[in-house]
């Protein structure tokens, strides 16, 4: 079981990840789950990580070839081997990131991208949830936190574009992308996506 965790910046999602990685921790053995992230969750992707949050990229397709670098490791070193031992994997951040980020963002070509995802061969995931709020409450969360990286830096407008992005996945494949409302409190968050999860892994 492949679930991912989606959604603009400052909406919430890996504050929710680390929830349901604690209720799986107390309701799973270890070998049964696996949680982790994109971008830099392998061996050797700390300093990709650190260049794709903080160094200077001035080309769009820079940032779009090293986010798929660091996918494909990522996929071949943590992702599949847990797959492919049954193990529920919860991801925060995967392809429709690059899809609402580097084409609805960016404006790369979607054909294009999505023709690299099939030459390499990227999973589909069984569960996409995705952790929607507006735009402007998400640059005031982020505004309120203080720290941002290169990406939660960039203008208004940005933001907005990748957040249509995610809308219009959603609307194409609602069978697979769940919607939250990500404006509620994480107490009220985590409650409505408890069940989804529970249904997915059948608990």
């Amino acid at each position: 079981m492949f679930i991912t965790f989606e959604g603009i910046d400052g909406c919430g999602k890996t504050t929710q990840a680390r929830l349901v990685a604690d209720y799986l921790g107390n309701h799973l053995p270890p070998h049964r789950w696996l949680a982790t992230k994109e971008p830099g969750d392998w061996s050797k992707g700390k300093m990709l990580r650190q260049i794709l949050l903080e160094g200077e990229l001035a080309h769009p397709l820079s940032e779009l070839f090293l986010f798929l670098v660091d996918r494909c490791e990522h996929l071949d070193e943590v992702v599949m081997p847990a797959l492919k031992e049954g193990r529920v994997v919860l991801c925060d951040r995967y392809v429709d990131s690059t899809l609402a980020y580097q084409v609805w963002g960016r404006g790369l070509p979607r054909q294009e991208v999505e023709a690299l995802f099939r030459w390499c061969a990227f999973p589909r995931p069984d569960l996409t949830i995705w952790f929607d709020l507006p735009p402007l409450h998400a640059l005031d969360r982020m505004k309120r936190r203080g720290s941002v990286d290169r990406i939660e830096s960039a203008e208004p407008s940005f933001l907005h574009r990748v957040a249509l992005g995610y809308e219009s996945l959603w609307l194409e494949d609602p069978g697979r992308i769940c919607r939250l409302d990500a404006s509620l409190s994480e107490t009220e968050l985590f409650a409505r996506l408890l069940p989804l999860l529970q249904k997915a892994i059948g608990r």
